[in-house]
């Protein structure tokens, strides 16, 4: 959605919070494989004028000026190697707007000329500010009255222009914008249409996803991520952030006497189990359906024993997403594929778009 300019090698460049993250992958044959993939995180680094950017976690990377964002991207693609140039680019949840809409059933060029009153209904700015993108997803009701199902999207125009501004500072083709959740329901469930749960654990935020007949249906971002994790073992043990990082990646939820992070970690996991499982609930309870799965994606998700962790507290399976399922990548990447498949989830989807 949102093509904005009508190779085989494409760039997903997914521009969090607290990080770059940059994936190149290659068509061939309809099979995707990688071709390389990058990362910049906001920690001490150096901005185009050589002064110290925020310290990690302490800044969102959004927020930062246009210029040290592509100084940013230009980082990931020198030190990497990335070749490509034409780029699908993920816009976060919270810049935009998404929901399913119930409409008569009309043919396409009715629900063309129909929706933008409709959408006046749901979209909380004016539809001269916003680029509009609808999808069918299907028809429902009985054959006597049936309605269509629509997945109706908006993006505000300024935001729209930013990023173009962004891609073409940094030497590249933005050849389309896609909604952040559209981009990890393409890597992680492809043409799997039973409700699921996506839990994505970014640096600044939770964002939890519920998914049907693939599309998004209910979303919740919840304001606890990584970042406020680490300062929380950096506050209980009264040692630098750098090092909270590390013990938080080394030790994880490991149920041991000797993990002297537990305590810090775990109230606010527990709360972020609870937001999920209140996310599911009203789910199930508003549409009748049962979710089916639960994925978690996100640089925690790859800390020692999170995953167990977090199905304790939810009281149900719970897995990680291989956003690299249908992805070709070099034997020599096997062992570290788990982790870069939670870390690069957004960034990966965003390749595999059709432009």
């Amino acid at each position: 959605m949102f093509n904005l300019f009508g190779s085989k090698s494409k760039l997903g460049i997914d521009i969090g919070t607290a990080s770059i993250k940059i994936v190149e992958l290659e068509t061939n044959s309809n099979r995707f494989t990688l071709k390389n993939y990058g990362l910049f995180e906001m920690k001490n680094n150096k901005n185009a004028n050589n002064s110290p950017t925020a310290q990690a976690g302490e800044q969102s990377i959004l927020k930062l000026p246009d210029s040290e964002i592509i100084w940013g991207i230009k980082e990931v693609l020198s030190k990497s190697k990335i070749s490509g140039r034409d780029v699908v680019a993920s816009i976060p949840a919270f810049s935009t707007f998404a929901t399913v809409i119930q409409m008569p059933y009309l043919s396409e060029d009715e629900l063309a000329k129909a929706i933008p009153f409709e959408a006046r209904k749901y979209v909380p700015i004016p539809l001269e500010e916003v680029i509009l993108d609808w999808s069918i997803i299907g028809v429902t009701g009985e054959s006597t009255k049936p309605t269509v199902e629509i997945f109706l999207a908006a993006v505000p125009k300024d935001e729209t222009a930013r990023y173009q501004g962004i891609m073409a500072g940094a030497g590249l083709n933005l050849k389309a914008l896609e909604l952040e959740n559209s981009s990890l329901i393409r890597a992680l469930l492809g043409n799997d249409l039973a409700p699921t749960a996506i839990v994505n654990i970014g640096g600044r935020s939770t964002s939890i996803v519920i998914v049907s007949k693939g599309y998004e249906r209910l979303s919740h971002n919840y304001e606890v991520g990584g970042f406020e994790i680490t300062k929380s073992i950096s506050r209980s043990l009264n040692i630098s952030i750098e090092k909270a990082d590390e013990l938080k990646k080394r030790l994880g939820m490991k149920p041991n006497d000797e993990n002297i992070i537990n305590e810090a970690m775990s109230a606010l996991i527990d709360m972020m189990a609870f937001e999920t499982k209140k996310t599911i609930s009203s789910f199930e309870n508003s549409r009748g359906e049962k979710v089916a799965r639960i994925l978690l994606v996100g640089g925690m998700v790859n800390m020692p024993n999170f995953l167990n962790y977090f199905k304790q507290k939810l009281g149900q399976e719970v897995f990680a997403g291989n956003a690299f399922a249908r992805i070709v990548y070099p034997q020599g990447l096997a062992p570290a594929i788990g982790e870069l498949a939670s870390t690069f989830a957004v960034a990966a989807g965003l390749a595999m778009r059709d432009i």
